[in-house]
């Protein structure tokens, strides 16, 4: 038998990278990062590194991605919609759905983290390309969730999209100051709820205008076109 390896009690070599690039993105500016502060803050060596990665750029969008599909809004969609993307709670359901799902995923270190993580892309020390990274990968994570095929889009559903990422990515900007306040208050507030399902059903396979028109009936507000 095999005597373990010294370090076999140690995380996975390609989760301590992604782990490093996060502690290092949190200290320093993105560009000033290198291949050697990650192989040094990871523990590993630069043979193992690049057989996981080609790049430094390639390990910042594995870590990206991880921690986007990870999100819970992301997983909000996917649990509140069937097999083609068609809401398969009613709008009460899914508003207590979205407070139970804020709460604890507020109240959770892992999630916190993820945020935190998240924010640093949207902070200083980030750049362009990050940025970028992070609005692809979150649309790709909402189009996912919603089964939608980006190749069918219609303009309306495209620009939806556009419009979510938008306020993910501004929450993002803010969390360095919202993580400081009752932040889970503020996001299951009712109006804040019922913008959020409003924009999930608008993005799904339900039709836009009837969502909007029975939310604002739900909550006694007329249409416009019927004022």
């Amino acid at each position: 038998m095999p005597r373990p390896r010294h370090d076999s009690e140690l995380l996975p070599a390609k989760e301590r990278m992604r782990n490093a690039f996060w502690a290092l993105l949190e200290d320093r500016e993105y560009r000033k990062i290198t291949v050697t502060d990650i192989v040094h803050e990871a523990q590993v060596n630069r043979n193992s590194f690049y057989y996981h990665y080609g790049s430094l750029s390639e390990l910042a969008d594995d870590a990206i991605l991880q921690e986007v599909e990870n999100t819970s809004i992301a997983q909000l969609v996917d649990e509140t919609t069937d097999d083609h993307g068609i809401p398969s709670m009613d709008d009460d359901a899914v508003r207590e759905h979205w407070r139970k799902r804020i709460s604890a995923a507020i109240n959770s270190s892992e999630h916190r983290t993820r945020l935190n993580h998240m924010a640093l892309l949207a902070g200083p020390h980030s750049s362009p390309e990050l940025m970028d990274s992070l609005r692809d990968f979150t649309r790709m994570t909402l189009f996912t969730a919603l089964k939608l095929d980006e190749s069918d889009m219609t303009l309306r559903s495209d620009l939806y999209i556009d419009f979510a990422v938008g306020g993910i990515l501004a929450i993002l900007r803010r969390w360095p100051e919202l993580r400081e306040m009752n932040v889970a208050q503020t996001l299951y507030d009712d109006d804040i709820a019922t913008m959020a399902i409003g924009l999930y059903l608008s993005m799904s396979g339900d039709e836009v205008r009837d969502s909007w028109e029975r939310i604002f009936r739900r909550r006694g507000e007329a249409p416009a076109n019927q004022q």
